[in-house]
């Protein structure tokens, strides 16, 4: 099975920026689909970006505009860049693997999360 890590997490004041990677173990030339997802205690699990083998991304409304993904595949790794962080931005974030498309959703590993926390 392949093996997913993600880090990045921290702590950091409203307003502040945090970057996030994500690395598998290859082939990452296989890896069509990488989403990053987040949950917050007693909330749901909410899909916040997902980046496509062709480079399309998509991003859920509320991080639209201060959120940005993006992979290298020279460096086996994806990202996720966060900006102008929140409050309520304040979750655990992990990334996922797909050899399909993001619209189909069939996610076949996942990285450990990392903890993200934004104090106003």
């Amino acid at each position: 099975q392949v093996q997913v890590s993600d880090s990045g997490g921290g702590s950091v004041q409203a307003g502040g920026s945090l970057r996030l990677s994500c690395t598998a173990a290859r082939p990452w030339a296989k890896i069509f689909c990488i989403t990053w997802f987040r949950q917050a205690p007693g909330m749901e699990r909410e899909t916040v970006a997902s980046i496509d083998r062709d480079g399309s991304t998509t991003y859920v409304d509320s991080v639209k505009d201060r959120f940005f993904i993006s992979r290298d595949n020279a460096k086996d790794t994806a990202y996720l860049e966060m900006n102008s962080l929140r409050p309520d931005d304040t979750a655990v974030y992990s990334c996922a693997i797909s050899y399909t498309y993001c619209p189909f959703r069939d996610f076949v590993a996942w990285g450990q999360g990392t903890q993200v926390t934004v104090s106003s």
